[in-house]
């Protein structure tokens, strides 16, 4: 190698300020961890920058120092330079604002071409919406064609099969008058909705009102009850969900249901199977009522002296009774006598007021005629 004939380096001074010559590769080795992976020592600076020169940097320009030049079996190896050509070896500030600069265009440029799309999209869109209208305008024509057709094509089959004019005429009035059917059905159909759509849009409104008048009605209420308004609304959102969630497995659970209907009808094994089931079904409930009549069922000594216990309560019971119902009786005659002294002591009342009444008319018509007596003893 190359490196063996070259003739020996000063190291530079130690701290002791004293210098130490080289020694051969076969006397002394340094670490490997010794080595730097860049091709230009940490004490140079980048060329062309504020801090360097304008020279070229490299290997032949840089200050070498003997620690940077491993030692190997062969003897000493040069500085290894990068591999990839000429390049940064000093990532400063100015590089990363670089690499920032073209990340930056390249975000720039991918923008424009999102842009781009978006607006040979949006171009498309509009086109495809033209054409989508002159589309349906073409499907409107398309059937209105069929249609003729297909009168053209009745008419031909009427030529070729060489059918009676009468004939042509009943089919055409009865075509007619199922037409004026479909046309008067349709008009109701159409009033009917109509009238749907007004109720609708009435109870839409009387709801929008209803829920300004509950606003207010709420923006009115107490702290406490506007809490409690809240639990509450939440709690029935909550519901509502719940309802929805169970009115569609319900409905899952008919659909299925009448396909297992559908099933069982088509097979008669499980038509029977079922009956087997229901019969089953019956015996179990009737075998739990048994059992629980069994478990309810008292012994005859039970049973005895509960019966004894019953008609004592029923014989104490039945002779409080007859002891109210002769208390009753007493005070019924005893108010029945006193109603008849009081009908008694009423006439005798209503009688001595009689005669009084009659003396006071009597006495009002005797005065009544004594005047018109002395009217006449005036005249004579």
């Amino acid at each position: 190698m190359a490196s063996s004939h070259r003739p020996p380096i000063a190291r530079p001074s130690s701290r002791t300020g004293m210098g130490l010559t080289v020694r051969p590769a076969s006397s002394a080795r340094t670490p490997s961890a010794s080595r730097i992976g860049t091709g230009m020592p940490p004490s140079t600076s980048r060329p062309g920058s504020r801090g360097g020169s304008s020279t070229t940097g490299g290997v032949l320009s840089s200050q070498i120092k003997v620690t940077d030049r491993p030692v190997t079996q062969q003897g000493l190896s040069g500085m290894k330079t990068a591999m990839k050509g000429p390049q940064r070896q000093i990532m400063d500030k100015t590089y990363y604002l670089g690499l920032l600069r073209s990340k930056t265009n390249e975000l720039t440029t991918e923008i424009n071409k999102l842009q781009e799309e978006v607006e040979v999209y949006k171009q498309e869109k509009s086109v495809y919406l033209s054409y989508e209208k002159r589309a349906e305008a073409l499907a409107g024509e398309i059937k209105e064609f069929q249609g003729q057709l297909a009168d053209y094509n009745m008419v031909v089959d009427i030529l070729n099969t060489n059918t009676d004019m009468a004939e042509v005429i009943r089919d055409y009035n009865m075509l007619k008058v199922q037409n004026d059917q479909d046309a008067q059905s349709v008009d109701k159909i159409f009033t009917e909705r109509q009238a749907t759509e007004k109720l609708i849009q009435g109870a839409e409104e009387d709801i929008k009102h209803e829920k300004v008048v509950a606003d207010h009605i709420m923006k009115d209420m107490s702290q406490e009850n506007q809490a409690k308004y809240m639990e509450m609304k939440a709690a029935n959102e909550k519901l509502s969900q719940e309802l929805v969630v169970q009115q569609q497995e319900l409905d899952a659970l008919n659909v299925k249901e009448e396909a297992l209907r559908a099933e069982i009808a088509h097979s008669q094994v499980k038509q029977e199977a079922v009956q087997l089931y229901e019969k089953l079904h019956e015996l179990e409930e009737r075998r739990d009522q048994m059992v629980a009549e069994d478990k309810n069922m008292e012994s005859p000594q039970e049973e005895r002296e509960r019966l004894l216990k019953q008609v004592k309560d029923d014989s104490q019971e039945i002779a409080s009774m007859e002891r109210q119902l002769t208390e009753v009786k007493e005070k019924t005659n005893h108010f029945k006598k006193v109603i008849q002294r009081l009908d008694v002591d009423l006439e005798n009342h209503q009688g001595e007021e009689n005669w009084k009444y009659k003396e006071l008319k009597k006495r009002e018509e005797s005065m009544d005629k004594a005047p018109g007596r002395q009217r006449k003893v005036n005249k004579t």
